[in-house]
Order: structure tokens, then C-alpha cells, then sequence
């Protein structure tokens, strides 16, 4: 959803702009309508990073508790 709001009102915007040709309009349309697809994109990244970090956080406690059980057995 990050995005989606300034991808459309950049779309509304550059197409305002175009029908009455205000350039300065669709220029910040194209502007916004960028900023919304960047947000999206670090949206993304911030996903596989948070899916990686849960990844290597369940791997961790995993080996903890192997070394842990088979610590137990040893004794």
C-alpha cells in the first residue's frame, strides 16, 4: 500500500496537467507518481529484509537449542 497513494495522484496529476497543459502539474505528477513507485520499492526490500532477519533469528535459536539438548545428553 506504501506508494499507491502517490503513484495515483502523480497519474491524476500529469493527466490534469496534460489536458489543460500545465507542465508545472505534470511535472510534480510525474514527480509524485516516482516518489510512490520508490516507497513501493523500499517497501519491498524492507520485506526480504525482515523475512531474512526472521529467517537467521529462527536458524540461531534453533542451533541453541541442538548445542542445549545435546549438551544435556553428554552429562
Amino acid at each position: 500500500m506504501a506508494g499507491e497513494i502517490e503513484k495515483t495522484i502523480g497519474k491524476v496529476k500529469v493527466a490534469i496537467g496534460s489536458l489543460t497543459g500545465n507542465k508545472k502539474l505534470e511535472s510534480e505528477g510525474r514527480l509524485d507518481r516516482r516518489a510512490g513507485q520508490t516507497k513501493e520499492k523500499i517497501g519491498h526490500v524492507k520485506n526480504r529484509v525482515d523475512a531474512a532477519t526472521d529467517k537467521v533469528e529462527r536458524n540461531a535459536v534453533n542451533a541453541t537449542d541442538s548445542a542445549r539438548d545435546a549438551a544435556r545428553h553428554k552429562f
